[in-house]
Parts: C-alpha cells; sequence; structure tokens
C-alpha cells in the first residue's frame, strides 16, 4: 500500500527589488499597516482606544477563557505524549546522520537565556508575593492570605504559569517549526507548520493571512515584554538615582510615570534600533553571555544573603505539589458567573432584596481581588440591618464564588497564557534554529523541562527571600506593598545595605537594560524573518522601520492606558496582547493537529519502505 509523499512545495513571493526585495510585499504591508492604525488610534483617540480595547478583552475572556485554558494543557499533554511514543520520539529533526549543530552545554545555556529574559527579572519577587496573596486555594477560603499556609498554593499557580505549560506553549510553536524546516527542508516560517492540514491553499491568502497573525502577536507579546521591563527599569534608575520626575509622586509606593516610561521607552529602543544599523550587533551577542553571569551573581546574592533553606525546603515541596495537581491546573477551567445565576445561589433572607442592591452585593461577590471584610463594607444597609448580618454576609459573599474565580483566573493565568502564546513565534523560532539534530523526544524533554526546572529555582530563591522576609514580620509589608516592578528593589534593600546595595542594584539596571535591548532587537528579527520567508538576513533598513513601529505601538498603547476612569499605563497594553493572541492560538491549534498528523503518516510512510526493502 502506498502513501503519497507530503506537500513541500511552498511558494512564499517576495519582490525581486525596490525597498521590498526579498520580502512578501502582502505580509509586510499588511502587518505595518495594521500596526499604524493601532497606533493612530491609541494616539488620536487615546480615551476611546483604551476603553473599546477593555471591552474587547472582556468579552474575548467571558467566551473564550476555557479554550485558553484547555487548549494550553492540551499543547502540554500532547508534547509529553509524543516524546514518550518510541516511534515519534525517537525521530530526528534533520537529515540521517545529521549531529546537532550545538553542544549540549551550549544548547541549555541558550534556552536559558531565553527564558531567563525581563520577565524573570520583573516578576520574580512579584509573581511568588502576588499569588501568596491570590489564588483559587485562597479565594474559596480554604486558607488565609500571606500566611504560612498560603505559600505552598501561591507556588502550585507560581509553577503553573513559568513551568511546563509556558514552555510547552514554546516548544509546540518551536517544534512545528523545526520538523517541517529540518525534516522536509521548507522554510523556517508559521505557515510551513500548517501544510500537512491545507496543502497548496497555505500558498495563496490564507498563508499571508497565517503569517500576519503570527506577526502581530510577536510584536504586541514584545510590546508587552519591553512594557514590563522599562517600568522596572525605571525603578531601577529612580532607586539609584532618586530623580523624582521618573515617578508619579506617591510617596509610600511610587510607581513610574508615563514621562519616566516613554524617557527610558526611547533610550531602550534607540539602543536597540542603533544595534541593528551600526555593528553595536557583535556586541550585543556578547552582552548577552554577560547577561547570564550578572544573573548567576544576582542569584547567588540571594543564596548566600537571602532565605535561602526556606526557599530550598519550598522549592522540593511545591515541585510535588505542581506535579500532583498538574492535570487539573492543565484543564480546570471556570466560567463568567451570571447575575441570574447568582440571584439563584443566594440565601432566602436575601433573595427579597430591591433589585439595585442585589445588582450592587453581585458586583462586590464576584470581584476577584476583593475580600470578605470589604465586601462586607460595601453591603447596602438592606443587609447590615437584618438578623445576623455577618453570617449572610458570608453567604452572600459564597455565592460568588465562582465569579471569583472566574476572574481571577481569566485576569492572571489566561493573562500568562495569551502573553506566552503571543511571545511563542519569537521564542519558537529561537528555540527551532538552535535544535537541528535533536531528536523529537530531545526537543521536548530538554526544551519543556530543563528551562522550567531553572525559573522553579529562580522564582524560589528570589521570591521565597521576599517571602520570608515578610513572613518574620523584617519587611514589615514593604515588598507586598511596592508596585510589582519595585518588589525586586525593596527586597534588596531588606537585605543588603550601603555600597553592596547601590552595586547590585546598579548591576541590576545594567541587566534589565541589556535583556529589554536583546529582546527587542530579536524580536524585530523574528518579525523580519516572518515576512521574508524564513530568511534571516532581512536587511538594516526594515529592522529600523520595524524598530520604529514596535516604539510607537508600545508608546500609543502606554498613553491610551494612563487615560479614562481606570488609568493604567499598561492596560491598553495586556488587553491588545490578550486580543491579539486569540487568533494565533486558534493557529497553535491546526498546529498541533498538523504534527500529529505529520508524525503519523511519516512514520507510515517509513514503514511502508522498510517493508519494500525487505521484499
Amino acid at each position: 500500500m502506498s502513501i503519497k509523499p507530503p506537500f513541500t512545495d511552498l511558494e512564499i513571493k517576495t519582490a525581486t527589488g525596490g525597498f521590498y526585495e526579498g520580502h512578501s510585499i502582502p505580509i509586510a504591508l499588511i502587518s505595518k499597516v495594521s500596526m499604524t492604525l493601532l497606533v493612530l488610534w491609541a494616539l488620536i483617540w487615546p480615551g476611546n482606544a483604551n476603553s473599546v480595547l477593555s471591552a474587547l478583552n472582556s468579552n474575548v475572556l467571558n467566551s473564550f477563557n476555557t479554550f485558553y485554558i484547555i487548549a494550553v494543557g492540551g499543547f502540554a499533554f500532547f508534547l509529553f505524549i509524543i516524546a514518550l511514543i518510541p516511534a515519534t520520539g525517537k525521530k530526528k529533526l534533520g537529515a540521517e546522520g545529521v549531529e546537532p549543530e550545538f553542544s549540549n552545554f551550549s544548547w541549555f545555556s541558550m534556552m536559558f537565556g531565553a527564558g531567563l529574559g525581563v520577565g524573570l527579572m520583573v516578576f520574580a519577587t512579584a509573581e511568588p508575593l502576588g499569588l501568596w496573596g491570590s489564588n483559587p486555594v485562597i479565594i474559596d477560603g480554604t486558607v488565609v492570605p500571606n500566611t504560612e499556609e498560603a505559600v505552598q498554593s501561591g507556588y502550585r499557580y507560581t509553577f503553573l504559569h513559568y513551568g511546563f505549560h509556558a514552555w510547552a506553549i514554546y516548544v509546540t510553536t518551536g517544534l512545528s517549526l523545526a520538523y517541517y524546516a529540518y525534516t522536509r527542508e521548507m522554510p523556517l516560517t508559521i505557515r510551513s507548520a500548517l501544510t500537512p492540514l491545507f496543502g497548496k491553499m497555505i500558498n495563496g491568502p490564507f498563508g499571508h493571512i497565517v503569517d500576519v497573525l503570527g506577526v502581530v502577536a510577536t510584536i504586541l507579546g514584545v510590546s508587552v515584554t519591553i512594557g514590563f521591563g522599562v517600568s522596572q527599569f525605571v525603578d531601577g534608575v529612580y532607586a539609584v538615582t532618586d530623580m523624582g520626575w521618573l515617578m508619579n509622586g506617591d510617596a509610600e509606593a511610587p510607581k513610574p510615570s508615563v514621562v519616566g516610561l516613554l524617557a527610558a521607552l526611547f533610550i531602550i529602543m534607540g539602543l536597540s534600533i542603533l544595534s541593528a544599523v551600526s555593528g553595536v550587533g557583535r556586541g550585543i551577542k556578547y552582552l548577552s553571555n554577560l547577561n547570564l553571569v550578572l544573573s548567576i551573581i544576582l542569584l547567588l546574592t540571594f543564596v548566600f544573603f537571602g532565605s535561602f533553606a526556606f526557599a530550598m525546603t519550598t522549592f522540593g515541596s511545591s515541585l510535588v505539589d505542581y506535579i500532583l495537581h498538574f492535570a487539573q491546573l492543565s484543564f480546570g477551567a471556570y466560567g463568567p458567573l451570571s447575575a441570574d445565576e447568582f440571584a439563584m445561589a443566594l440565601p432566602d433572607v436575601a433573595k427579597g432584596l430591591p433589585a439595585e442592591d442585589i445588582a450592587s452585593i453581585f458586583s462586590g461577590a464576584t470581584n476577584a481581588w476583593g475580600s470578605l471584610d470589604g465586601f462586607k463594607e460595601t453591603l447596602p444597609a438592606s443587609v447590615t440591618v437584618l438578623e445576623n448580618s455577618d453570617d449572610v454576609a458570608a453567604a452572600l459573599y459564597a455565592a460568588g464564588t465562582e465569579g471569583r474565580q472566574f476572574g481571577w483566573q481569566a485576569g492572571w493565568t489566561t493573562f500568562y497564557w495569551a502573553w506566552w502564546i503571543a511571545f511563542s513565534p519569537f521564542v519558537g523560532l529561537f528555540l527551532a534554529r538552535i535544535s537541528k539534530g535533536r531528536s523529537v523526544r530531545e526537543f521536548i524533554l530538554g526544551c519543556v523541562i530543563a528551562p522550567a526546572i531553572v525559573c522553579f529555582l529562580w522564582m524560589t530563591i528570589l521570591g521565597g527571600t521576599a517571602i520570608d522576609l515578610e513572613l518574620t514580620g523584617t519587611a514589615d509589608g514593604s515588598i507586598i506593598g511596592a508596585s510589582n516592578t519595585a518588589k525586586l528593589f525593596v527586597t534588596l534593600g531588606q537585605m543588603l545595605s550601603g555600597g553592596a546595595l547601590s552595586g547590585l542594584t546598579i548591576m541590576c539596571v545594567v541587566l534589565i537594560m541589556t535583556f529589554l535591548v536583546t529582546s527587542a532587537d530579536s524580536g524585530i528579527l523574528v518579525m523580519n524573518t516572518i515576512m521574508s520567508g524564513g530568511d534571516q538576513d532581512t536587511g538594516i533598513k526594515h529592522r529600523i522601520i520595524w524598530g520604529i513601529i514596535l516604539t510607537s505601538v508600545i508608546g500609543a498603547l502606554i498613553v491610551a492606558g494612563n487615560s479614562g476612569a481606570e488609568a493604567n499605563p499598561f492596560g491598553a497594553l495586556q488587553n491588545a496582547m490578550i486580543i491579539g493572541a486569540l487568533p494565533f492560538t486558534m493557529v497553535m491549534v491546526l498546529m498541533v493537529i498538523s504534527l500529529a498528523k505529520a508524525l503519523y503518516r511519516d512514520n507510515h510512510r517509513e514503514k511502508i519502505a522498510e517493508t519494500q526493502a525487505a521484499e
């Protein structure tokens, strides 16, 4: 029985001359026009852009939160299954006899460089502390926030957001790109991953749409990463220089001002663009190596001066807890709670309350970021005058538990899944480039487990120290009260003093800056690679243009996010990213189906060939 060969005749037409020489004009123009329109909208009508993006994001989460959660859980299980199946796990990413391009040490080092980026600098202390104070186990009342009992559940979700699931997202994209590039010699671009499903159709407009979705997701994912990194960069510069104009003037918990954010953004992106046009790119490669050294110095500082014993105990118990809850964390999705469902769950004593009071109670009881005490303070008089009003308040709050769980998951876990999905063309393409000659099993286990363990250690050593300082009363709430991007510097301030503190703070600022510059430069390269049909030599002028577009997108959305009643400089950025990541999530689901088909049929072809050879 014969089986026809796979479709590999991928044609991505690129311009043969002119300004767009070597680029696909439809992909380039659609991507640039869409991003330019977003920038103009955010600059000319910032309030409208912020409110519309917020409303769209709310609708997306209400309708697709479950899809996001189950899709990411599916990615993780799919990868582990094909790694464990002997026939698929042993397949090599390359022709027979091709050896890995990099040694194991170099391969792991480069993966760590991809994982230990700006996100881990910003959230090394902020994520564990935040989840120590709010997670689904706390929301349902099982444990009290910010207590010793809440540490385990806090790290369960910290490991969820930065562990196997997060890296499974990157590896799903990376393996799909690598498999077709190295086993079928196809271009290293997004549309290649869908050829087993769509064949020749991928050469037309549909293929352009797929690649455009990859570009849009990348630019929004990189934008959020740079936005958070720039905020921490401003916090660091303020800690060193005490320049008041960088902050918003809040004496208790100052946050970077819009002026400070934009000034830092222009500096960082200016350096990134400069590296692309002046040959400084080679220096950036050396700085990337320096990043690893500086990261180790920072880690060792926490080992010797932080709460290392507490961190290691937490690491061991949390890793076991994470693995035991892996399936539930993968597929445990919450749906929104409607007002009617809430009304039906109310105790009998509250069902006769006025409609406006029930609406107010519903809003407070489903607020994922509130507390029972805060809820009691907002109850209308029609409840507070009731006999046993405290018991009634507890029952009312319990009726909104499902709504709070949904709000928390949509605002935290789903935000992360969207962020990692938007970032996956960038990281996935990088992982694919460095993994030629590896087996599918090596690629999956090496790129999912090893970097995740490093993230776990990073989060427990840095974040565990911050939690221990708060548990023992040493920090006295100062770390919890700081902004997310300032928590690292406040933690260092509790550990060190004098010249050591100043020196390490300056080192962190340098580390953040180099991470930002290299992330922006690499993100621009990925966008141009997609638009050139997989060609890595994309030319300086296009990198400059995309550097300017990326700067404009981040700056405009920061301005838009800071307008309106609920001003948040990063609100519009995050909303745009979650919306933009949704279509690419659908592309990734198709990638999984496509890769499963390709692996099955290639294995079938190999068996037929072996049978024919034996005859």
